[in-house]
């Protein structure tokens, strides 16, 4: 099964008011087992940056001022999303904004029926206690150190270790699939002799007329038996 695990960063919180998408970091599972496989880009919101935007990614307008605009990567994006399903921390957010600027290019947005929020699943496993990425990174024991500013590629990389520990963790890898099977390293293990071996006949086990006479004979010295109505 093909999963996106992505992440986006924006100019502000709602896409309907003019806030825009200005990057997108994207990591692809196989059966829960990253890929390898990224996308991830920068893109100029042709609007100036909130400085409360800025202070949470650190994106400036400089920076954005020669990046690609949306339109220009748009069909590039969702070549490598295909039809996978989607993984996103408070996904309607990042659906949100992915299909406010695939409708301004023009673009079928993206099914919301291929959502699947990590967020709702750690509400469900831990009811009552922290769910942002970085709490949950902390619960599950998830190396954040090197997350000084939010960054999209790097929270998807982030939320892929985390979305693997909530759904079963590394066991979900052990499961054997027809499309992936990861073989073991066996260059060092012992061959084994698989000659043909002579066959031993089936050894008997029912007791002899005389075994069955010297327990017999056993049996009746013993002293007032469990088994014995002391009646008789």
């Amino acid at each position: 099964m093909r999963e996106i695990v992505f992440d986006t960063e924006t100019t502000g919180l709602d896409p309907l008011t003019g806030d825009r998408l200005v990057e997108i970091g994207c990591i692809e599972l196989m059966n829960r087992i990253p890929t390898g496989a990224t996308f991830h880009a920068y893109f100029n919101p042709e609007r100036t940056m909130p400085s409360a935007a800025e202070a949470v990614h650190g994106l400036s307008d400089r920076f954005l001022s020669d990046k690609p605009r949306f339109k220009e990567k748009a069909r590039e994006l969702l070549d490598f999303l295909g039809d996978a399903m989607l993984v996103a921390h408070n996904a309607r957010f990042d659906f949100g904004f992915l299909n406010a600027e695939l409708e301004r290019c023009g673009l079928e947005i993206v099914d919301m029926g291929r959502m699947i929020d990590s967020l709702t699943i750690a509400r469900s496993l831990h009811p009552g206690a922290k769910h942002s990425l970085d709490a949950l990174c902390s619960r599950y024991g998830i190396d954040r150190s090197h997350r000084i500013k939010h960054g999209a590629l790097l929270d998807a990389e982030l939320l892929a270790q985390l979305y693997i520990e909530l759904t079963g963790g590394r066991q979900i890898g052990l499961t054997l699939d027809a499309d992936i099977v990861v073989m073991a390293d066996v260059s060092d293990m012992p061959v084994i002799d698989a000659a043909p071996r002579a066959v031993r006949p089936m050894r008997i086990f029912t007791p002899s007329v005389a075994e069955l006479a010297r327990h017999s004979a056993f049996v009746e010295k013993l002293d007032n038996p469990l088994w014995r109505d002391p009646r008789a």
